[in-house]
């Protein structure tokens, strides 16, 4: 019976002119989509390659003049690389940072030169990074928009038009279970709306898949699966939606009215609000005071070197010693201050993306953010590539000055390392990396959210439809 009814819904729905629409709408936006990636994606391909050649160009001369030239240049700026997948949601990504800088350069003198440190561009809170670039078409304006008002047009009537009609007396009139004439009318609505969407998505990869310069690997593929389960869970909250206020209202211009005003303020009105104030442009530390901040540890750290210099004019390998001291210290306090400015910059934006994590249109651009690569979750990842390639390269520095036996070991000085010259070969290389299993651990909280929200609605709507009256 479930079936008979999901069937008669699916034929209403075919003859309809909202499923010839939903189709028209949703294939020209999903061909669009993939028109502009086809063109964007090659270039930020090129521009990564270009930054990838110049690093591993800036590495070789070093490596080729000695050890402790390399460790003390370090490896140069380190690029991340775009997601193929940047078409299923762009993620503020225009407005986040496409590299880290490994390198530092305070003075240079014959004696003493200053040494590399891990510095990261700003990426401060602002509505671009809180949530999505709402003017781009990518699936998560796509779907987070467009997909679920086709959902609630599908359901709006759904109820209500039997209730005017007395249809609806007629179906309840036999011994059928009020949830079993619910669940057909879910059921068909679900598969009315996921064949025009289905068919735009399987559109847009087949124009995406002619380009020779975009290649889709198996787990891309896997991750456009999950995509898509996403997209379908969140069109289901939206379908049940309807169905709660199709089933509570006496008239269907009336349910339509009350589902508009509710997708409007939690789709696009409440979010973007929120979004706009807990995004507003406020540093935790500006540039300015960094720089200040800099300027006075390294003066401090100066004045006790030059103080110490004075009291080993006499003992060249004290004097080593006490240069090696003060070059580590200088690029450790240097490097711990950027890195306490950027997990202030982290958290400043984190606590601003959880304002707006309540409402069912944000949660699914997060989560499509999370599984394309793309977003701000992206760029934590990249953030993390990029510290532990910096201990290995530190690593390797250390290693090596072991293995000769000639050098004093006494690391951040030129008298004290190697100056053998290093095979370019053995130099670890920076690899940005995507992790599905960390990406299902930034997604859990909000595929569980996802699911909440599903499962009330659903109960709600059961509860509705059960105590309607005829």
């Amino acid at each position: 019976m479930i079936w008979h009814i999901a069937k008669r819904e699916l034929y209403d729905n075919l003859n309809s002119l909202r499923l010839a629409l939903a189709i028209v709408l949703l294939l020209g936006l999903m061909l669009t989509n993939a028109i502009v990636h086809t063109r964007e994606h090659p270039e930020r391909i090129q521009d990564y390659r270009e930054g990838v050649a110049a690093y591993h160009n800036r590495l070789q001369p070093y490596a080729e003049e000695s050890l402790y030239r390399l460790a003390q240049k370090g490896p140069g700026d380190l690029y991340k690389k775009p997601s193929p997948l940047r078409f299923c949601a762009e993620g503020g990504e225009t407005f986040l940072p496409d590299y880290a800088h490994c390198g530092y350069h305070r003075w240079s003198n014959d004696t003493l030169e200053s040494f590399w440190i891990l510095t990261y561009p700003s990426v401060t809170s602002n509505q671009n990074n809180v949530r999505p670039d709402v003017t781009k078409v990518d699936w998560a304006f796509i779907i987070g928009y467009v997909l679920s008002l086709i959902a609630l047009l599908f359901t709006f009537d759904s109820v209500s038009s039997e209730r005017e009609r007395g249809t609806l007396r007629l179906v309840l009139s036999n011994s059928i279970p009020r949830h079993t004439v619910l669940i057909g009318k879910f059921l068909g609505a679900l598969i009315s709306v996921s064949i025009p969407f289905t068919l735009a998505i399987l559109m847009n990869l087949l124009v995406i898949s002619t380009s020779s310069d975009i290649h889709l690997s198996t787990e891309a593929l896997g991750r456009l699966g999950i995509i898509f389960i996403i997209a379908i869970l969140y069109m289901c909250l939206f379908l049940v939606l309807g169905l709660l206020v199709s089933a509570r209202v006496q008239r269907s211009a009336v349910s339509l009215v009350i589902l508009l005003l509710v997708w409007v303020t939690l789709v696009v009105f409440t979010p973007n609000t929120l979004a706009s104030i807990a995004g507003g442009p406020s540093l935790p530390r500006s540039t300015h005071r960094l720089h200040e901040r800099s300027w006075q540890l390294y003066e401090e750290l100066s004045k006790e070197y030059r103080s110490r210099q004075r009291d080993h004019r006499g003992n060249p390998t004290q004097k080593i010693q006490l240069s090696s001291e003060y070059v580590t210290k200088d690029a450790e306090q240097q490097e711990q201050l950027h890195a306490e400015r950027l997990k202030q910059q982290i958290s400043q934006v984190n606590r601003a993306r959880t304002i707006i994590r309540m409402f069912p249109g944000t949660i699914v651009q997060h989560l499509l953010e999370v599984f394309a690569g793309a977003g701000f979750k992206r760029h934590l990842q990249f953030l993390e590539n990029v510290k532990s390639y910096a201990q290995q390269f530190r690593q390797f520095i250390v290693d090596t000055d072991r293995a000769d036996s000639e050098s004093l070991h006494i690391f951040g000085v030129r008298e004290g390392m190697s100056q053998k010259s290093v095979l370019i070969e053995a130099v670890p290389k920076f690899e940005d990396t995507l992790s599905l299993s960390k990406d299902f651990n930034s997604a859990a909280v909000d595929l569980l959210l996802l699911m909440l929200f599903f499962i009330v609605v659903l109960s709600g709507a059961c509860l509705a439809f059960v105590s309607v009256e005829i």
